[in-house]
């Protein structure tokens, strides 16, 4: 089968149902009008883009119960870190002591709100930052904000190493990847924003449970080996190695093909194992079990959300587009 192929037939074993918000598309118009408000000059052609990447879809297939306000707020987040993911993984990326330096920025932002000033995170993502953190530093508790910089933090750590292996030219074998990619793909700082949604944060006892950690992470594997296989093509030429299929291929001497099928049997086994840990979990007691189920619907929705996302998304299709964030730049450094 071809890599297309193997998206559709995968999607097509996926025992989670796909879920969307109906407001996403009303969320959607309001993004396109949102960015150049923020002081970035979109001509026809970012605008089409931007709207082919269906970011608002995407945060209300993760959260379809979210209200049409809480929608606007996640996907002005989801829009930022496509973005950042843009600046430091396309043509022209930062350098990895850039990326720390926009990793301290958004901390600083992130822990003590709009009033931060760094220099590594300025102009339109600074207020695209703002905007997104409004409501969550608003309402969610102290412990909660901690919960999301730190994941927030691990990403872009993730996001640094990979571009210091891509400029040392290291290839990951497969075990390196798979742990790395683990932070890179950004699953982590979803996770909590299931409980903004809801209004009802875990204690971090039971965020953290093992059991509960291990349903997230066969869920982040899940979500993250679809998205290799659907930006293959672009990560043969662009990511150094930082793929699952070209792993693979590195460390075990596949042919592409094989490789594909590999990575495709993983993600079934994983399915099987995401399925039994889920049913696994045990009571909290009656006044944490339905957040707790609010969470393991979380990480199952954003599993199945991608795959959603990904086939209806022209992010990867148009791989050969230039990058959203190239206006970023050329919109100056201003806060």
């Amino acid at each position: 089968m071809t890599t297309g192929e193997v998206l559709w037939t995968l999607r097509a074993e996926c025992p989670i149902p796909a879920r969307l918000s109906p407001h996403a598309d009303r969320v959607h118009e309001w993004l396109l009008g949102l960015l150049p408000e923020l002081g970035l000059p979109l001509d026809d052609a970012a605008l089409h883009r931007l709207s082919r990447g269906a970011f608002a879809r995407y945060a209300g297939r993760l959260y379809p119960d979210a209200t049409e306000a809480d929608l606007r707020s996640l996907t002005a987040l989801f829009t930022w870190f496509f973005l950042v993911d843009d600046v430091c993984d396309g043509p022209g990326r930062l350098a990895p002591e850039q990326i720390r330096a926009l990793r301290d920025g958004t901390l600083a932002l992130l822990h003590d709100g709009h009033r931060a000033r760094h220099a590594g995170l300025t102009g339109p993502l600074r207020r695209l930052l703002v905007l997104a953190w409004r409501e969550p530093r608003r309402r969610m508790p102290a412990r909660w904000r901690l919960r999301f910089a730190d994941a927030v933090a691990r990403h872009l750590d993730g996001t640094r190493r990979e571009a210091a292996n891509k400029e040392a030219g290291h290839r990951p074998g497969v075990t390196e990847y798979v742990e790395l990619r683990r932070a890179t793909s950004a699953a982590d700082v979803s996770y909590p924003l299931v409980e903004f949604v809801t209004g009802r944060p875990l204690p971090d006892p039971v965020y953290h449970h093992p059991l509960l950690r291990r349903v997230a992470r066969t869920g982040n594997d899940l979500l993250s080996w679809y998205n290799d296989l659907a930006s293959l093509d672009r990560d043969r030429a662009t990511a150094g190695g930082h793929n699952l299929v070209l792993a693979m291929q590195d460390e075990w001497g596949l042919s592409p093909a094989e490789a594909v099928d590999r990575v495709a049997e993983r993600w079934r086994e994983s399915m099987r194992l995401f399925v039994a840990l889920r049913a696994s979990v045990p009571s909290f007691g009656p006044a944490l079990d339905e957040a707790v189920t609010d969470h393991l619907d979380g990480v199952a929705d954003a599993v199945r959300g991608t795959i959603e996302w990904t086939l209806e998304s022209g992010r990867y299709p148009t791989s050969k587009e230039e990058p959203l964030l190239n206006a970023f730049r050329g919109a100056g450094a201003a806060s």
